[in-house]
This record gives C-alpha cells, structure tokens and sequence, in this order.
C-alpha cells in the first residue's frame, strides 16, 4: 500500500504513510480473547506446491512426485506444509497487521494436524492470547496471536502460536 519513494527522506516517508489509512490495528486496538474469522479463502494448486516446494530447494517427493505419493499413506502428493504455514499468516494480515507491524518475533507451537491436499480451500481464524507493553520501545507493545488455518471442510490443518511488536496508535 505503501513503499518509499524515490529519492524521498526517511522523514518524508513516514509523513506520507501517517497520511495512508492502514487496514491493520495498533497495539491498542487488541484485547485478549479478541477473535478474528478473516474473510480471505484460498484454493492451494498443483503448481503452488510444485512452485514453491522447488524455489525453496525441498525436493521431497511427497510435495513433488505423484508416483511416490501414491504408494505412501496419503495416496496422493500433499501441499508443503511451509506453504500452508505462510498463506495461513497471509491471510491473518489484512484484518491484524497490515502497516501496523514493527517485525514478527517469533511463531512457536507451529503443527500441521492434517494434510493440506491440492484443490484444498483453506481460511484462517485467529485470537488474541496476550498482550504486553515493549520494554525497548515506548512506541510498541508486543501482541501473542493464535492462527488456524482450517480446510473447505472445517478441519485444522495448520496452528501456530505467533509474537509479533506492533506500533502503538500515533499521538
């Protein structure tokens, strides 16, 4: 939405992203048990898996040999689950933290329950679990997410714990 200009000063930058409303919430616009069911939906694709399995040097054939994966337990080739990780924080940002975050710090507890199979329709829920102030930043507060990513038929197939320092509301 926003990006540097060219040959605009850092300051001039961030006159201009004030002036850009941002979809994201400040640090104080969260609330603990806050819940958020994002509406973005995403058909995953044969040549999403394949794409990124191979962009990223993973040549496990469970991602990308069809004749492998059908003699495993799955039958068929099932989605990278780093790519399943990545669309279900995608589609948490435009609802959480688009413009508003200072940086991730971290994603824990991060499981796949279920394969996430190619044709699967994924979406996204997230909820608040902890909030705090920053003790290096006066200007931040740190916010503890829980996302869920779920299938077209309403089964978990992704969870992950994420931290990420969001900008408090500017003065």
């Amino acid at each position: 939405m926003w990006r540097r200009r060219l040959n605009a000063s850092a300051s001039q930058t961030a006159r201009y992203r004030e002036e850009i409303a941002m979809a994201g919430l400040y640090f104080e616009d969260f609330s603990v048990g806050q819940e958020f069911r994002h509406p973005l939906t995403r058909t995953v694709t044969e040549m999403d898996n394949t794409m990124f399995s191979l962009l990223t040097l993973n040549p496990q054939p469970l991602h990308i040999d069809a004749h492998f994966a059908e003699k495993t337990e799955f039958g068929q080739r099932i989605f990278n689950s780093l790519y399943t990780l990545g669309i279900m924080i995608g589609m948490t940002v435009y609802d959480t933290t688009m413009g508003t975050t200072v940086a991730n710090l971290g994603m824990t507890d991060v499981t796949f329950p279920k394969p996430v199979f190619h044709g699967d329709t994924l979406r996204a829920t997230t909820k608040v679990l902890s909030l705090r102030e920053s003790k290096s930043r006066p200007k931040a507060g740190i916010v503890e997410f829980e996302h869920h990513a779920l299938n077209q038929n309403d089964e978990i197939v992704g969870k992950c714990r994420r931290m990420a320092m969001m900008h408090k509301r500017p003065v």
